[in-house]
């Protein structure tokens, strides 16, 4: 119990102090994350309505695949980012492993199918006579489209918050894809592990205050708009 009081006083310190490795550290796990969270709802949310709303061949098997990855393992994601961009790999020329760019490809794959699979929940949602009266209104498609989402905006507000925290709290892919570089690709949780490690107690609890901290600060935002009713 002393341990950890004293590491949250240490804490405290350090953050009140504005340590600069810190705070480094949480820039670029914002940035990481934040990109990866980004390019997850770029593919995510046109992914999900296109399972929502057509019908075709297969759509069963891809749906069932969505709802597979929402809980796929990140160090398996890891493992094939990894190997993909390999020297030898396939992706090997572009020469990203082991940088800022790796773990941002390896959370994106990660958050991508959570970012569906919420957002084809909320367009199912939608209920199938408002579909219909589209319909019957002559709306085309892309106008379809806009309407159902801004119909199911509220609810995908929960696929950028689910997004977000799944990437920001992730450590297995980031540890194998970044190397967890001092100054380069360390980022909150692999200096967590890191710290932890070596039994620097009062570092690894300031950081995970800090994601914490961030991690409510991004729900609550998000929360806020999402609760906000308008007259």
């Amino acid at each position: 119990m002393d341990l950890l009081v004293e590491g949250v006083w240490h804490a405290l310190t350090l953050i009140s102090r504005g340590d600069p490795e810190i705070l480094a550290i949480l820039w670029l796990s914002l940035q990481v994350s934040g990109t990866a969270t980004l390019v997850a709802l770029l593919l995510g949310i046109p992914a999900g309505v296109v399972l929502a709303l057509a019908r075709f061949p297969g759509r069963t098997l891809l749906v069932s695949a969505v709802n597979t990855g929402m809980g796929l393992p990140p160090v398996v994601v890891g493992l094939f980012v990894t190997i993909l961009l390999w020297r030898s790999g396939p992706l090997g020329e572009w020469e990203i492993l082991y940088t800022p760019a790796a773990i941002v490809a390896a959370q994106a794959v990660i958050a991508s199918p959570i970012v569906t699979g919420i957002t084809l929940a909320a367009v199912q949602n939608v209920p199938e006579k408002f579909l219909l009266q589209l319909r019957g209104l002559g709306a085309s498609r892309i106008q379809m489209v806009r309407v159902v989402l801004r119909e199911a905006r509220l609810p995908m507000l929960a696929a950028v918050m689910a997004g977000f925290g799944g990437v920001i709290s992730e450590i297995g892919a980031s540890m194998m894809v970044g190397g967890n570089i001092k100054g380069h690709t360390r980022t909150l949780t692999t200096a967590m592990v890191l710290e932890t490690g070596k039994g620097n107690f009062e570092i690894a609890i300031a950081l995970s205050i800090l994601l914490l901290t961030l991690v409510f600060a991004v729900n609550w935002g998000l929360t806020v708009i999402q609760q906000r009713r308008t007259p």
